[in-house]
C-alpha cells in the first residue's frame, strides 16, 4: 500500500539525475562549498537575477549585456572576470538590482541539468529553514540534487541533504524508501554537532584550505542566515520572496 504525504529523494551526483523522475518534483539543488551557498548571498544583497551558464565562455559573453559576469575552476576565481564564488564577493552593494551571470564547476552545472524539472530551487545551510518551511507548503515531492564533485560523491552536499531530509520528514510530514536519503540522513545526524570538523578530511575542505579561504567553509556551513530562496524561471535565478 502506498503512503500518504509527499516523498523526499536524495541524488548523490548530476550523473545519475537521469534515473530519477522530476517533471512533478521540486529539485533543490545544493552546492554549499560554494556556488548555491554564494547565490543566496547575492539576492541577500539585492541582486535582481543569476543566469547560471555551464562555460566561462557563456558567462562573459554577457558583460556585453551589461551584466557582472562571474566564474570559479577549481575553487579560484577565473582571471578577468568580476567576481569568483567566493560568498564574501557577493556582500555588497555594488550588486542591488543588477543580473549577474554566474559559471562553477560544478553547482551551476547542476542547476542546467535539473532545468526540466516542475520547479528548481537553490539550497545551503544559509537558507535551508526557510526553504524547507516553503517546501513543506507546496505539496510536491522533492528530490535533493548534490552537485558533488565533477560528477562524484562528496560530502558536503550530503549533508545538506541528510539535513534536508530530516528536517521534511521530521516536522513536514514527508517520508522516504530512497536508500540514498536515509544514507544522507544518517550521515548528517552524525555531522549535527560539528559539521566543520566532521568534514576535516573531505576532498572539497582540503582543496580550499589549500586556497587559504577557511572561512569561506566555516560561513557556508552556517545555518539560517538568510530567509531567500532562489528558483529557476526560465534561464534565471530569482527570488522567490523579493
Amino acid at each position: 500500500m502506498q503512503k500518504a504525504g509527499n516523498t523526499i529523494e536524495v541524488c548523490f551526483s548530476p550523473a545519475l539525475f537521469g534515473l530519477f523522475d522530476s517533471k512533478d518534483c521540486i529539485v533543490v539543488v545544493a552546492d554549499v562549498l560554494r556556488a548555491t551557498s554564494s547565490i543566496c548571498v547575492a539576492f541577500e544583497h539585492g541582486a535582481g537575477r543569476i543566469v547560471p551558464v555551464e562555460t566561462t565562455e557563456e558567462s562573459m559573453a554577457y558583460r556585453n549585456k551589461g551584466f557582472i559576469v562571474a566564474a570559479e575552476r577549481k575553487g579560484e576565481m577565473v582571471p578577468g572576470f568580476d567576481l569568483g564564488n567566493s560568498p564574501f564577493s557577493f556582500m555588497s552593494r555594488d550588486l542591488k538590482g543588477k543580473t549577474i551571470a554566474l559559471t562553477t564547476t560544478n553547482g551551476t552545472r547542476a542547476i542546467r541539468a535539473a532545468a526540466g524539472s516542475y520547479k528548481v530551487a537553490i539550497g545551503s545551510f544559509l537558507n535551508i529553514s526557510a526553504l524547507c518551511r516553503w517546501m513543506a507548503g507546496e505539496g510536491k515531492n522533492v528530490i535533493c540534487l548534490c552537485a558533488g564533485w565533477k560528477n562524484k560523491f562528496n560530502l558536503e552536499d550530503t549533508l545538506f541533504a541528510g539535513a534536508v531530509v530530516s528536517y521534511l520528514t521530521g516536522k513536514a510530514g514527508f517520508y522516504t524508501e530512497c536508500d540514498s536519503a536515509l544514507a544522507a540522513s544518517h550521515l548528517y545526524e552524525k555531522a549535527k554537532p560539528d559539521l566543520y570538523n566532521f568534514l576535516e578530511n573531505s576532498s572539497h575542505r582540503k582543496r580550499l584550505q589549500r586556497l587559504h579561504i577557511e572561512k569561506d567553509i566555516a560561513y557556508c556551513l552556517t545555518p539560517d542566515q538568510t530567509s531567500v530562496i532562489p528558483v529557476l524561471e526560465g534561464d534565471f535565478l530569482v527570488n522567490l520572496n523579493s
